[in-house]
This record gives structure tokens, C-alpha cells and sequence, in this order.
């Protein structure tokens, strides 16, 4: 029997997806390419693959039965081209990582064009996402997240700063008007600017000082998408509508301007910095390990 290959990444593609526009964007090809291959697939194996309704696609049995088997095998595929194209030297083809914004602003920046001018022949493709995510299913190689979204089979390694800190603050016009805080109590009866995770949480504003920890959950005068949407927060704290709480190197511009000051800064917690992952499991792509070396050589100069 003859099956393109194509056809079977295809259907791994809208099972990962769980429909076909998403495994169109992942393939970089059109939803309709993507449901004709599917349809030929079927047609070549004679059956069903897939449960098409209006709302979802999922796997029918035998469409379970076919990606169990399917997934391993086009890995070891995968695993062989990759090691015939590590033989030939030069790191070559595109490496996509999926990153929460923070580490977008503040840890990439400094790594990108280095790595870029050591390895040209990488495409480095870059997804910003604040959820975690299976990496692999979300058609990526690598990712960034903090020590605890970390499952316990990923490799980390250590990117960026290696301790960072939460920081509040305020326009100088706001504390003039509503008064400077002098405990983190006080800023219950502040207007707060809150962020929101895709989730629907709202995580509460942590204070640490000498070994007394507090939590608070300030009533929100503005709430913002956690991700990009904080720098609105972050301007409307510059404005003078609000206290805002976030990574203090997101802030650090702000605090040198003068148009945010640090508010309560011997009670800002510190936290790990975050860690570039990848899956233990399998043979490491060549720009993968390029970026994973150069990462760990960047690590011992900052």
C-alpha cells in the first residue's frame, strides 16, 4: 500500500490541533489542503479517521489506534534525518520555541542576535504564550517557562537571570495625590491595576521581608490579559490611575525615567529566574542543540 507521508503528518497535525485550521497554521498550508489530505488518507486505508462535527474533530478508534502507532514510528524517522543532517556539521533549519512574554521582553533580547550572528543558517521561529504548553503538540522544539510549570521527564536549563523579583510602584503624581504605603495592608485601600491569566485567575500580590510573607488580593481598579496586555497596565500606572505589580526588570525602564517609582521595595519577593526546556526522550535537533549550547556559554558571562 502506498500512503504519502504527508497525508499521515496531516492527520497527526489535526489530532494534535483538534481541528484542521489549526493544523493548517502549524503546516503552514491552507485548512482545505489540510482536510483533502485527511480525506485521501482515509480513502487510501478504507476507514474512518476522524469525527467531524460543526464544533470538534477527534480521533475515531481506529484514528486512535493509527496515531499510537504512527507517532513513534515518524519520530524515529525524524531522529534518523537529524542525525544525518547533524553528520554534515553546520546547524541548519528552524528551531521554534514557545515563550511566556516576560521571558520575551527581558531574557531574549540579549541572547537572539548573538545566536544569530553564530548560526545563520537558523531560522529561529518564536511563539510568545503566558499558558504552559506540551511543547511537542504545539508543533515546538523547545520552551521557556519558570521551575514550577516544569514537568518532571523535560530537561532544563538554566536561561537568563538567575534570581528576579516582583516590584510595586506608582507615578510620583499618584503617591502625591493618595499617599505614600508604607505596608503592603495599606494597598487595599489603594487603586490597584491587576493582570489576569488566560485561565481566569487573578494570582495575588506577594510581599516577603525578612522572613514574613504576606499575600494580598487588592481590589482591581483596572485588569488587564496577562501577557503584552501588562504594559498597558504599566502606562496606566505611569499615568497616574494606579499601583502596578510586575517583573521588576519590566519596570526598571520606568524607575531610570523617573516616571514610576518603586513602591514598598524592602518587601518585593525574589523568585528563580526561568529555564529554557525540551523533551529527555528523543534525539536532540541540531539547531536545538545549538541554541542549548550557546544559552549554557551566555549563562557563564552574566
Amino acid at each position: 500500500m502506498n500512503v504519502d507521508l504527508n497525508h499521515l503528518n496531516a492527520f497527526i497535525a489535526v489530532v494534535h490541533a483538534q481541528g484542521f485550521r489549526g493544523a493548517a497554521r502549524q503546516l503552514g498550508v491552507s485548512a482545505s489542503a489540510i482536510s483533502d489530505a485527511v480525506r485521501r488518507l482515509e480513502g487510501d486505508l478504507g476507514v474512518r479517521l476522524l469525527h467531524r462535527t460543526t464544533r470538534s474533530v477527534s480521533p475515531t478508534e481506529a484514528g486512535t489506534q493509527l496515531l499510537g502507532r504512527l507517532v513513534p514510528a515518524l519520530q524515529e524517522v525524524a531522529q534518523a534525518l537529524e542525525a544525518a543532517n547533524a553528520s554534515q556539521g553546520t546547524p541548519a533549519g528552524t528551531l521554534r520555541i514557545n515563550v511566556p512574554v516576560a521571558a520575551l521582553k527581558l531574557v531574549l533580547p540579549a541572547i537572539v542576535p548573538g545566536f544569530r550572528a553564530a548560526y545563520p543558517d537558523v531560522v529561529l521561529e518564536v511563539i510568545a504564550q503566558d499558558s504552559f504548553v506540551d511543547v511537542l503538540a504545539a508543533g515546538c522544539d523547545a520552551g521557556i517557562r519558570y521551575e514550577e510549570s516544569l514537568d518532571q521527564d523535560m530537561i532544563a536549563v538554566p536561561i537568563g537571570a538567575r534570581i528576579q523579583r516582583f516590584a510595586c510602584a506608582a507615578a510620583p503624581s499618584y503617591l502625591a495625590r493618595r499617599g505614600v504605603v508604607s505596608h503592603p495592608r495599606e494597598l487595599l485601600l489603594h487603586d490597584c491595576l491587576r493582570v489576569r491569566f488566560d485561565s481566569g485567575s487573578m494570582p495575588p500580590w506577594e510581599f516577603e521581608k525578612e522572613g514574613h510573607k504576606l499575600k494580598l488580593d487588592p481590589k482591581p481598579a483596572l485588569i488587564v490579559q496577562a501577557g503584552a496586555a501588562a504594559d498597558l497596565a504599566v502606562e496606566a500606572a505611569a499615568a497616574g490611575m494606579g499601583v502596578v505589580y510586575l517583573f521588576e526588570d519590566w519596570l526598571q525602564p520606568y524607575f531610570a525615567s523617573g516616571a514610576l517609582v518603586p513602591v514598598l521595595p524592602d518587601w518585593w519577593p525574589s523568585f528563580s529566574g526561568p529555564f529554557l526546556y525540551y523533551p529527555g526522550h528523543r534525539l536532540v535537533p541540531p539547531p536545538l542543540r545549538a541554541f542549548v549550547d550557546f544559552v549554557r556559554r551566555h549563562q557563564t558571562t552574566v
